[in-house]
């Protein structure tokens, strides 16, 4: 089978990687309109979070458990290290967090609760929300989602069934009886058996006929931060999660192997928007992450600030979540939304959409939206 990959991401190289592995003797085509891995693709930053536990949702809390081992073994096929265990902190209202260190724990997740006093005992620079407690999972961690991209095209580089195809614009994607059509910015076209789209914030456009107005665009501005002094106190730190009065500020601290500063951000700091504009933040969003997070880390210096940037995402326009969607007749499969959170679920995505697109099984991921994938109509169709 042919199979056509489009978007140079997370989700797209796994797929590719996930339908070659495939039995079947597939032939793939990884295609992107920069260099692969795409530095514009939702998913290339520096530094990622994987973990289990999402307050207040079981659901997602029992899909998430299965990261930490979907991303070891996604390690050793590679060959390359690019995930630490650091642990995820999750803070919230000490009546509540029994609970939901109960429901972690029963999806197999190593986890415990730390009291208000144990947070400022062993986290004294950091200032929790009055009265929290917080839920520590020791297998939650950060992806170096940089070395992770790079080891995911090496490998396909070195496959023989492998093609990967750079700079290469594709501006529409149609179905043909029981072939695909996937057309370039030059003019030429090429078909395949199957087409997967993972083109991340482009996917509005490329899909607009079938499913574009039914995404949202959002902009997320992100602090990069090195502490000038005493840098000894974020040693072996955790993400921590749900911080602020709002609860929707996170801290993701800097870890071995990688230079790469913090990353301080906040929900607050997500906001939709009707286009791609840039990646440099603007100054009102910057002030306003530098404000808030002056109230959350003790000694905050606006000085170590060494960078802002902003990325962009889409989401499924009711529920806010990822979308996975199929032409009426099935050879096109377009992961048209990742919702935000593509990254730490990426192996379990790429693996149900490859699933798909080789016509075995899909395996299941726990995520609604991918294990119940839409049907569209064809292109030109009501």
């Amino acid at each position: 089978m042919r199979i056509t990959v489009v978007g140079g991401g997370v989700i797209g190289l796994l797929t590719a990687i996930e339908c070659v592995r495939a039995p079947g003797a597939h032939q793939v085509d990884l295609v992107d309109a920069g260099p692969i891995p795409s530095p514009l693709a939702t998913s290339n930053d520096r530094l990622r979070v994987t973990r289990a536990l999402h307050r207040g949702d079981p659901v997602l809390t029992a899909a998430g458990a299965g990261t930490h081992a979907a991303w070891l073994e996604v390690e050793r096929l590679l060959g390359n290290r690019f995930y630490h265990p650091s642990g995820a902190l999750t803070a919230m209202p000490t009546e509540e967090a029994s609970s939901e260190l109960a429901g972690l724990t029963e999806t197999g997740v190593n986890a415990w609760t730390l009291s208000a006093r144990d947070l400022a005992r062993r986290y004294p620079h950091v200032r929790f929300p009055a009265g929290s407690a917080a839920v520590l999972e020791a297998s939650a961690g950060v992806l170096l989602a940089d070395h992770a991209l790079v080891a995911m095209a090496r490998w396909l580089g070195q496959h023989p069934r492998t093609r990967l195809l750079p700079h290469q614009q594709v501006v529409a994607v149609s179905e043909d009886g029981s072939d695909a059509v996937v057309r370039f910015a030059d003019g030429s076209a090429r078909s395949a058996d199957r087409v997967v789209v993972a083109a991340g914030p482009w996917s509005r456009d490329l899909l607009a006929d079938v499913v574009g107005p039914e995404l949202v665009m959002y902009r997320q501005s992100v602090l990069s931060y090195r502490p000038p002094t005493d840098r000894r106190n974020w040693a072996g730190m955790p993400v921590v999660l749900a911080l602020g009065a709002a609860r929707d500020a996170w801290i993701m601290p800097t870890v071995p192997r990688s230079d790469a500063p913090m990353r301080l951000s906040a929900a607050s700091a997500c906001r939709p928007v009707d286009k791609l504009a840039g990646h440099e933040t603007p100054d009102q969003q910057r002030r306003q992450l530098i404000e808030l997070f002056a109230q959350l880390i003790d000694g905050f210096d606006p000085a170590g600030v060494v960078g802002a940037t902003d990325g962009y995402y889409l989401a499924e326009r009711t529920r806010g979540g990822p979308l996975l969607a199929a032409y009426e007749a099935g050879v096109v499969w377009a992961y048209a939304a990742c919702g935000g959170m593509s990254f730490k679920f990426a192996p379990q995505i790429a693996r149900a959409i490859a699933d798909r697109a080789v016509g075995q099984p899909p395996r299941p991921t726990g995520l609604d939206p991918i294990d119940r994938p839409r049907r569209l109509a064809a292109v030109g169709e009501e």
